[in-house]
């Protein structure tokens, strides 16, 4: 698997403060080749889209436990879009229930992987939507 040569923002908006995911994420993405920028904690959707754009990235993963994920994911969409930015694929990470997946697969995002599924799945759904 190689994700070389793509640029990855991986994100934490809102409130939540636990990012252990999106730190294992963001490693596991540099091990497989790809250029990772973290945004940190705590993060509006603005300055999310705003970073994206200004780091020229191929896609932005937002990882998510606070249970907001609906509300931020179509902000964040919003943002993008007002930047001109509409083209840069977003997925989503954390605590997603099943029954909201749908949902956000029709706001626009291009994957949702939760904390369950193995890391090679996600870094191989990954690869495949970036291709």
């Amino acid at each position: 698997m190689s994700l070389k040569g793509k640029r990855i923002l991986i994100a934490k908006p809102g409130l939540d403060g636990h990012d252990v995911g999106a730190k294992v994420i963001a490693l596991a993405l540099r091990d497989a080749g790809a250029d990772v920028i973290y945004t940190g904690l705590r993060k509006s959707s603005e300055y999310i889209a705003k970073v994206a754009v200004d780091e020229d990235v191929d896609v932005v993963g937002l990882s998510m436990l606070s249970g907001s994920h609906m509300e931020l994911v179509n902000e964040t969409m919003r943002c993008l879009e007002a930047y001109d930015a509409g083209d840069i694929k977003v997925f989503v990470g954390g605590t997603i229930p099943e029954k909201d997946r749908e949902a956000l697969l029709k706001a626009g995002v291009c994957g949702v992987y939760t904390s369950e599924m193995p890391l090679e799945e996600v870094l191989s759904a990954i690869e495949r939507q970036l291709s």
